[in-house]
């Protein structure tokens, strides 16, 4: 049988599934959300079929409930996790493939600069605030890769900030 073709998308549910044990499609959806969605999307339905298939390939077992809503929850298999563990271990040298911001492309188009700056800046203080909320929050005691990212984004929207903070001062000027 030839193993099936990982994606991203695969490695984030079985990344999602090491951390969180035996999860339902929506509470791997919410996990997404909480953390790794704020530098990698993923569309909501495959959230539902790329468990399905990761299933199929031996990487996930499934349990369904008997009755009412008949959830199926996801579990990582070994073959799963020494999956995951192997992506893991290989270094990357890639970059972000596409910037897709719509800041950017107005500007780019010579979108009026001042307002366009005065609404880029209130979209990224509150995603600072935000990230500073939840870095406040850290214990300090849980997996370090979640914290590595979050003040990747920290310093994200800090420079994010200081770059519009720039245009507005050009505009006006």
């Amino acid at each position: 049988m030839q193993p099936p073709r990982l994606t991203p998308t695969s490695y984030i549910v079985l990344g999602l599934l090491d951390r969180l044990g035996p999860s339902t499609p929506y509470e791997l959806k919410r996990a997404h959300a909480l953390g790794i969605g704020n530098f990698w999307t993923v569309q909501h339905a495959q959230f539902y079929s790329e468990p399905e298939r990761l299933t199929e390939a031996g990487l996930l077992s499934e349990e369904r409930e008997e009755g009412g809503r008949r959830r199926r929850r996801y579990t990582i298999t070994d073959a799963g996790r020494r999956a995951l563990r192997e992506w893991l271990g290989e270094p990357t040298a890639e970059l972000t493939v596409e910037l897709r911001d719509p800041g950017l492309l107005k500007l780019h188009l010579e979108a009026d600069a001042g307002p366009l700056a005065q609404a880029q800046l209130e979209a990224h203080r509150a995603k600072l605030a935000e990230y500073e909320a939840i870095a406040a929050g850290d214990p300090r005691d849980g997996p370090r890769g979640p914290w590595r990212t979050l003040q990747a984004g920290l310093r994200h929207e800090r420079e994010w900030v200081a770059f519009w903070e720039q245009v507005a001062r050009d505009a006006a000027g």
